[in-house]
């Protein structure tokens, strides 16, 4: 019987506003048990510090101008994970930590994926293994560096056991999809990200409202689409320079097209725009497969905006099965920082967590950075 650990996934996303923590027990193979999942909220001066440095950061060399502000603001989000491992190592003694840090910089073209985050620091606060910045070992290999929740999207598959293929869609700040298919000389996996998922609806809400985000698609549910404006937004996303990349970044995406609309008309619009996106990528992806046993598997906070997902269902173009992660006793809100506690388990003993078929790298690659507590 393999060795199992005890694992705490810390994911901090690109909605920046706070850090999903997920305690799990796995031997990094075929073993998964979830013992606790719990978020925490940044405060103020985290969140608006996450936001106003991703609005300046475009490109590489941004990050050399702005790093005395990016060094303090690195600590402070180090210090307040530190304080997540604190309260969570009451519930369980922990082996390892699977640190993710906060995106700040991603960039396929110019193959660098920056995330806020001293394992080291960590480490000597927590007095804990910490494994860190998962995404660089991928992008020395040739890959994008994301997405890297593909293995355990598979993990989670087996757990349920689930009929395959299957697909699981996550809407974060960006969507992705992963399918699993039976493995036959390979993982039987493969994934992408596919665009926007909560990141337009969010950058809307928040720049004209004291809202972060469009909850249950409230203000979606009391606006009328703009059809130009739609339309528009749609011959932006189909004209992008970065479309050959399998990996996107919440800053590849802007709102400025829908200025002049109303906060009800714009989160209307931009969650039209988004389902769009993301149908028009799943009926691509899904055509290949049988849709009569064929499942559609949705986790991330996207799920959770209705009206988002009614529209999602109808513009799929085939008759699938939707079902919500929650439907199987799983909270689609931790499956992100369960995957991490997942990944640092498997980077710990050496094992790969990206693929060719996955992030597009030369070939399967192990990753995180390990900061051995002494």
């Amino acid at each position: 019987m393999s060795k199992e650990f005890t694992s705490l996934g810390l994911m901090s996303g690109t909605s920046g506003d706070g850090v999903d923590a997920s305690i799990i027990q796995s031997d990094g193979v075929k073993e998964y048990q979830v013992i606790k999942d719990k978020y925490f909220e940044f405060d103020n001066e985290i969140y608006e510090k996450i936001h106003n440095i991703k609005e300046k950061i475009h490109r590489y060399k941004d990050l050399e101008t702005y790093k005395k502000e990016l060094i303090y603001l690195e600590r402070k989000i180090t210090i307040f994970h530190a304080k997540v491992i604190e309260e969570l190592s009451t519930i369980k003694q922990i082996d390892i930590v699977g640190f993710h840090g906060q995106t700040i910089f991603h960039s396929p073209e110019e193959k660098i994926s920056k995330q806020l985050g001293d394992g080291q620091l960590l480490s000597q606060l927590s007095k804990k293994n910490i494994v860190y910045n998962f995404r660089q070992n991928d992008i020395k290999n040739g890959g994008e560096g994301a997405p890297l929740t593909p293995i355990f999207h598979q993990l989670v598959a087996t757990f349920l056991k689930l009929d395959l293929p299957v697909c699981i869609l996550n809407i974060g700040g960006i969507s992705n999809a992963t399918i699993i298919t039976k493995p036959i000389n390979s993982y039987g996996l493969s994934s992408k990200d596919i665009g926007p998922g909560n990141c337009l609806i969010d950058t809307w809400v928040r720049k004209n409202s004291k809202q972060k985000f469009d909850q249950d698609g409230f203000l979606a549910s009391k606006g009328k689409k703009n059809d130009i404006i739609l339309e528009q937004g749609e011959e932006l996303f189909s004209n992008r320079v970065n479309k050959k990349y399998l990996s996107y970044d919440v800053n590849d995406f802007d709102v400025s097209f829908a200025r002049g609309l109303s906060l009800e008309d714009g989160a209307a619009t931009l969650t039209d725009l988004t389902s769009k996106i993301i149908s028009s990528s799943l009926n691509s992806i899904l055509s290949k497969f049988d849709n009569k046993s064929l499942k559609l598997i949705v986790c991330g906070g996207g799920r959770k905006n209705k009206i988002l997902m009614e529209k999602i269902k109808k513009d799929i173009s085939q008759n699938l099965i939707i079902q919500s992660i929650d439907d199987y006793g799983i909270n689609g809100d931790f499956i992100e920082s369960q995957a991490f506690g997942y990944l640092a388990i498997r980077s710990f003993l050496q094992l790969p967590i990206s693929f060719p078929e996955t992030t597009g790298c030369k070939r399967s690659s192990t990753g995180g950075e390990i900061v051995k507590f002494k």
